[in-house]
């Protein structure tokens, strides 16, 4: 694997670090019908501080300059919210922003997750929507998903499969005291009517005894019609992380091959398909420091890494990840990850994610052309 012209350089970065205290977490980025870029992200004060709200900048040169462009929606005045979400866009030009806005009114000292449980604090799942690219949004309007009592992981964007459907993959997650009651599964909220309605959903992966979450899903579809998912696979009952897990569907979407491993040791993988058929993967790596890249293909049915290399972060303290026994303190702790993947009108690939860099959390990009 060759990344031919590689470049990097910032989204956002607070300017005044001395000043005020803003970090930037997990970007995604969509090339609008003029071809202009739009990224989405979310900025607080600290990484599940309350005050993290999502955000939009602007580029008009295939992503080397940003202009910031504000918020995405205003604060709630009933409760003490925060959110976080990724953008997408329809073949018609349609902006899709899903959210998940967590209600922080009763744990307003506390992260996201209960350090002895596992489990979320509340949330809501919201979709947003422009069709004027992002110049000005429609919503929130709040999902009701066809799971009830669950609350759910927030880390993909819906993927728009060529029959219609929208497709939401996410993880079911314990509530704060700690109750599962559908198990640890991925599923994949689907909506028939372009958002309107999610009274469907895939059940993608699970384990029968129920002990391995599979966190950081994603959905990819092949030309022919197939589904792939693929997700981080934490083994609860011996507190370890298991190689990323893949599945299959050739039904679209009905019923899922039984997961197996990719042999890609990482978090938060974002798989993009090529025009040859090739999977460049994104992902935070557990063996070894850093944000890396890897090239995987499918032979006699069976993936195959063909060979990795490190993007971002392989020779410094921040290219370490947490992996201590109790999740909630290694979430906590995180320096980096949650890449995304978008394809430029030129062709080449344009990477983002959020890092700490000289104790600040920026959005960084890498342009690439990969042989």
């Amino acid at each position: 694997m060759r990344l031919n012209n590689l470049e990097t350089g910032i989204l956002f970065k607070n300017d005044k670090p001395h000043v005020k205290s803003i970090h930037a977490y997990f970007p995604s980025v969509v090339v609008l019908p003029d071809g202009a870029l739009l990224g989405m992200y979310m900025l607080g004060e600290a990484f599940e501080a309350t005050n993290a709200q999502v955000h939009l900048s602007r580029s008009y040169d295939q992503g080397r300059t940003w202009k910031y462009q504000g918020r995405l929606c205003p604060d709630t005045t009933d409760r003490i919210t925060s959110m976080f979400g990724r953008v997408a866009i329809t073949d018609d030009g349609e902006l899709i922003a899903n959210l998940i806005r967590f209600d922080r009114t009763d744990y307003p000292d506390q992260g996201l997750s209960n350090p002895e449980t596992l489990g979320m604090v509340p949330a809501d799942l919201l979709l947003m929507r422009s069709s004027n690219s992002g110049e000005t949004w429609e919503g929130p309007e709040k999902v009701k998903p066809p799971l009830a009592n669950s609350e759910f992981e927030m880390c993909s964007p819906i993927t728009f499969l060529k029959d219609g459907r929208w497709v939401w993959p996410t993880s079911l997650w314990r509530d704060w005291e700690g109750n599962l009651p559908h198990g640890n599964r991925m599923v994949a909220l689907v909506s028939q009517d372009r958002g309107v309605s999610w009274q469907h959903y895939f059940d993608v992966m699970h384990h029968e005894r129920n002990h391995q979450t599979f966190w950081e899903s994603k959905i990819v579809e092949f030309p022919d019609g197939r589904l792939l998912a693929i997700a981080w696979c934490y083994d609860e009952a011996s507190k370890s992380n298991l190689p990323n897990q893949y599945s299959f569907s050739d039904d679209g979407g009905t019923t899922w091959s039984t997961p197996m491993s990719t042999e890609i040791c990482g978090q938060t993988l974002t798989p993009y398909l090529l025009d040859n058929g090739k999977i460049l993967n994104i992902y935070r790596r557990l063996d070894q420091p850093g944000l890396w890249a890897c090239m995987s293909r499918f032979k006699e049915g069976r993936w195959e890494n063909l060979d990795q290399q490190p993007l971002w972060g392989n020779n410094s303290q921040e290219g370490k990840t947490a992996t201590g026994e109790n999740m909630s303190e290694n979430f906590a702790v995180l320096k980096f990850g949650a890449p995304h993947i978008t394809r430029l009108p030129d062709g080449d690939l344009f990477v983002t994610f959020w890092c700490y860099e000289q104790c600040v959390s920026v959005i960084r990009w890498f342009r690439f052309r990969v042989e």
